[in-house]
Order: structure tokens, then sequence, then C-alpha cells
């Protein structure tokens, strides 16, 4: 049976419910600059994430703590200038929201204002609830995250697969259930078994959205600069790269610098 593929002009945290529930996949990429989220958005993407990974691709950290609040802002602004069509969601950095409800809505609200943008994600289930439901009391659309949660690397101590063992899968599950209940419009699962995936997606009726979690998910989020190729170090499985601009963008600074020294760049064309 087909998707019923329904033209929207503006992409809605109802919109992408709607493509659930008509059997649409749910296509989602990061961007956290003006020029690459306009390409992003001009081509059609439902979902920008402006993802905390912007620690690790924009500013070379080791992981996604770093990144600060104010810096978050920075990049949704850009963002937000760029898009026409498509819905932004932007990470609440660590620190901004874990153990303190409070100080979770006060961020997000922050974000909302200053930034422009349309939703906020946060990462973790139960322990955070307070958290959820509080940016949620103020209007605030939340998108939860679970399974590898990039936030809390130091307490996992690797970036393997998560919910692999029955405990944890329970778990897993119990906070997908929750994290809906509370009211957030969807859910991000990283790094799980495709099965435990395809059922939890299966128990809700909000899109999960996943990124190496399978194909029996509503959708699928990648990181705009891995699957284009300009990262090269970092080779996961559910990674596809669609272009390798690594190589491509440095054959063509190559050629620039040899243009120069030669005295072939500029050309009499090229000049006033």
């Amino acid at each position: 049976m087909s998707a019923i593929k329904k033209e929207y002009k503006r992409i809605t945290t109802k919109s992408v419910v709607e493509m659930k529930a008509n059997g649409e996949k749910i296509a989602m990429l990061t961007a956290y600059d003006y020029t690459m989220a306009k390409i992003v958005d001009h081509a059609g993407i439902d979902i920008i994430l402006v993802g905390d990974s912007a620690s690790n691709v924009m500013a070379g950290h080791e992981t996604t703590l770093p990144i600060t609040l104010d810096e978050m802002i920075y990049h949704a602004s850009s963002v937000i200038r760029a898009i026409e069509r498509c819905l932004v969601v932007v990470d609440l950095p660590f620190g901004a929201y874990q153990g303190n409800s409070r100080k979770a809505l006060a961020s997000a609200i922050r974000i909302m204002k200053e930034s422009g943008g349309h939703s906020v994600k946060l990462e973790g289930g139960e322990e955070i609830a307070e958290s959820i439901s509080r940016i949620l009391s103020a209007g605030i659309p939340v998108m939860g995250h679970l399974g590898l949660t990039p936030q809390s690397i130091y307490k996992f101590g690797t970036y393997t697969v998560r919910a692999k063992e029955e405990d944890e899968a329970k778990q897993l599950k119990k906070d997908a259930l929750l994290l809906e209940k509370l009211g957030c419009f969807a859910l991000v699962l990283e790094k799980v078994p495709s099965k435990l995936a395809k059922e939890v997606a299966e128990s809700l009726t909000i899109p999960v959205i996943g990124i190496g979690a399978g194909d029996g998910v509503d959708g699928q989020v990648l990181v705009t600069h891995d699957m284009l190729g300009m990262t090269h170090e970092f080779s996961p499985r559910f990674l596809r790269r669609y272009l390798d601009l690594y190589t491509e963008m440095g054959g063509a600074f190559k050629k620039y610098i040899k243009d120069v020294k030669t005295k072939d760049f500029p050309n009499k064309e090229e000049q006033y």
C-alpha cells in the first residue's frame, strides 16, 4: 500500500504527526548555518535539526558537551533566517535542562525567543520528565531523544549500540511511551537494534525518527556534513555517504592554489 503524500507549504509539528498517520516517511537533516540551511530547506527536507553536534562538526570538540546555550542560539538564529518551508528543531545543550526544570524552561524560552526556532529537543526519559512537562506547559513543542544519548557519553563510556540487553530495552520502551504521554510531538531513536526501534514506532502515535535504528521507524536523520562526505574519519554502519566532498573540495582547493602560484588566476577576463 503506497503512502499518501500531502503537499505542505510549511512543515509543522502537526504535519509530521500527519505524515506518520499517512504512512509517509519523514526526512530530517542537520544544519548549523545560513548557507547550508538554505540549500537543505530548498531541497525539500521536512525537518532541520540544529543539533548540539555543532560542537563536533563546527567547533571540533570531541563530544557534544562543550557547546553552550548562547552558541546554540547563534546557530539556530542563522538557520531560521534561511528557511522557508521546513520545521526547525533546536537541541537544548548539556547543562541547560538536566536536574532543574525551571532552568530547562528558561533555556527553552531563550531558544524560542532569541533564535525563532520552532521546537526543542531533549535527551532522556523519565529522569527529565519534569523538565519536559514544564517546557510543554509554556506551549513549546518538544522532541524526545532516546537510545544512544551523546550528552551522556561519559556515563555510557562508549558510542556502541544501546538497549541490546532486555532490561535496557524495557526501560527504553517505557520511556518512549512516557514521552508520548507527556506530550512530545516526535521522538529520535539513536543507535538501537532495528527490531526494538520498529516495536517502539508501532507502539506510538507520534513519529519515531531513527539514526542507526533501522528501517522500521517513521523517518531518518543524518548529520549533513557526514552524508555529504565532508567528514571522513567517522564511518558508522548506519551512515550512507551521498557525496565525497572531502575529496572534491580538497581537489578544488589544490587547483586554486596552483592557479594562484602559476599566475593563471586571475586571467584577463577576471579583472576590472
